[in-house]
């Protein structure tokens, strides 16, 4: 299967972002504001997004995850210090296929890397994940209206954007957010969802341990 490659104008950052989820930004680096102003003048204003597995988002010098998404731009406002706001949502998963010189921001060739089709998805399963990851924001000391609105939110019907919807709510760090972006499918996902949630429990309730 051939896959078509593109440039993109890429945002290594200390965070995977998902398809579908927001990403607001202030943007002050020369090379990034550079890249700002290149991505508004595209039909189509966007970025790519990777984590950075080592390294820091200032200066360079990092090493960046292969796997990541897409992300378009919604709103650009300038802030008082100088700053560019911007407010964007994740679109689609993408593969780096190769990295190329900045210019002077991260560039890079990249492909889009659709999910697998996995089939229906078990409702149980849904049900389940919902109420740990409503439990898990109850242990952390999430307030009552915030742990209400989890438990009464609308999901997503189409699998994959339901797979994205609930890693998005899950309260994980950055290493387990990308290790469900580069997942093949959304089943596959939500059995890695389901794997991490309960070793976030474990962490959580351990931590509330008395001394």
């Amino acid at each position: 299967m051939n896959t078509q490659r593109y440039e993109l104008p890429m945002f290594p950052l200390g965070t995977p972002l998902l398809p579908d989820a927001g990403l607001p930004l202030h943007i002050f680096e020369p090379r990034y504001v550079e890249m700002l102003e290149r991505c508004l003048k595209s039909a189509e204003p966007e970025f790519g997004v990777v984590l950075i597995e080592r390294g820091h988002e200032v200066g360079g010098g990092d090493i960046r995850a292969m796997i990541g998404c897409a992300a378009r731009i919604l709103q650009v406002s300038d802030t008082q210090d100088g700053r560019r706001g911007v407010l964007s949502v994740g679109v689609r998963r993408i593969r780096i296929e190769q990295w190329l010189p900045d210019n002077p921001f991260p560039l890079a060739e990249v492909s889009d890397l659709p999910d697998v089709d996995s089939g229906d998805i078990n409702p149980t399963q849904i049900e389940r994940l919902r109420a740990h990851i409503v439990l898990l924001a109850e242990l952390a000391g999430g307030g009552a209206e915030s742990v209400q609105e989890l438990a009464d939110l609308e999901l997503a019907c189409e699998p994959s954007q339901l797979s994205y919807q609930l890693s998005t709510l899950a309260p994980i760090g950055a290493a387990d957010r990308q290790r469900l972006l580069v997942c093949a499918s959304p089943q596959i996902r939500l059995d890695a969802l389901e794997s991490i949630l309960g070793d976030v429990e474990a962490v959580f309730r351990f931590a509330l341990l008395p001394d």
